[in-house]
């Protein structure tokens, strides 16, 4: 008998300790082997690792008071902590991004920034965050690392992952330039792992608190897993728990999930997609149209 596939979700938590109860119940129901979790919003000291050993998890992470913060569990077996920040800025404190070994995969979380306003500083930075993010991912291909990159990318890479297209204009989330750096990212040969076994179709991963945006399913997918090209022939499930953003107390973000079959290689591309070739890489242009409020986030 094979072995069992191993299964990576990412979850951006939104104060992980404010939620420990709605992700220690995801955990044991979902038992991923491998979590990727952003906006821990709680300084090191602060975070539950003894709640989450208790349930089976050893657990890296990089905290930051007040907001963001990132961390990556391991069901059964510790990961192997490879870097606590992105290279390329050594004067950035914000805990944005960590990576570890785990599983035979080498995995990140990351939390790219936000951008909103837009335009102003915080966008500026989101495009330099994603450049430095450019450069590490060209890197680790290079070094033919098997690698996720997974995390809250708070990129909308076209307007398929949008509730209405082209309400959302001029928001950072939407914004050309980013969906442009999301494209580039995935031209290096990643595989939009989601997309990859659902190329068609609402794949929502964030409901803003605000205007019944989850009750009226007007969600946006922001969260992202993607593949190096040794591990994208072993893609085979990807989904999203979307109920987990109904409970209580929920987190504004649902997590995503993928699994991969390590145990054999597979012959060609991804998959169960039933034959379905992922849609165009190239993002879409926003036309002109309204603009929805913004959720408050980070």
């Amino acid at each position: 008998m094979g072995a069992l596939p191993v299964k990576i979700a990412t979850f951006n938590i939104n104060n992980i300790n404010k939620r420990l109860a709605n992700l220690l119940a995801w955990l044991e129901a979902a038992q991923p082997d491998v979590v990727c979790l952003q906006e821990l919003k709680a300084e090191g000291r602060d975070f539950p690792e003894l709640a989450l050993k208790a349930a089976g998890y050893e657990a890296v992470w990089q905290g930051q008071r007040s907001w963001n913060g990132v961390a990556i569990l391991g069901r059964g077996s510790k990961p192997v902590l490879t870097r606590r920040r992105l290279p390329g800025e050594p004067d950035d404190s914000q805990a944005r991004y960590i990576e570890a070994a785990v599983k035979g995969v080498l995995v990140a979380s990351l939390y790219l920034p936000n951008g909103n306003p837009n335009p102003g500083p915080k966008f500026a930075y989101k495009l330099a965050w994603f450049e430095r993010l450019i450069a590490h991912a060209a890197h680790l291909l290079d070094q033919g690392v098997p690698a996720v990159l997974a995390g809250d990318y708070n990129v909308a890479p076209t307007e398929a992952d949008i509730y209405q297209p082209n309400h959302w204009q001029g928001d950072a989330l939407v914004d050309p330039e980013a969906r442009a750096a999301f494209a580039r990212l995935l031209d290096q040969g990643w595989t939009d792992a989601l997309r990859a076994i659902h190329p068609r179709g609402p794949l929502w991963t964030f409901w803003a608190y605000i205007r019944q945006r989850w009750p009226n399913d007007k969600g946006l997918r922001l969260d992202h897993l993607l593949l190096s090209p040794d591990l994208a022939p072993r893609l085979c499930g990807a989904g999203v728990d979307r109920a987990v953003r109904g409970e209580d107390n929920a987190s504004d973000h649902a997590p995503a999930w993928i699994s991969l079959d390590l145990g054999r290689e597979r012959r060609g591309g991804p998959s169960p997609a039933a034959g379905a070739a992922p849609p165009p890489r190239t993002p879409a242009r926003p036309a002109a149209g309204s603009k929805a409020a913004r959720p408050r986030r980070g």
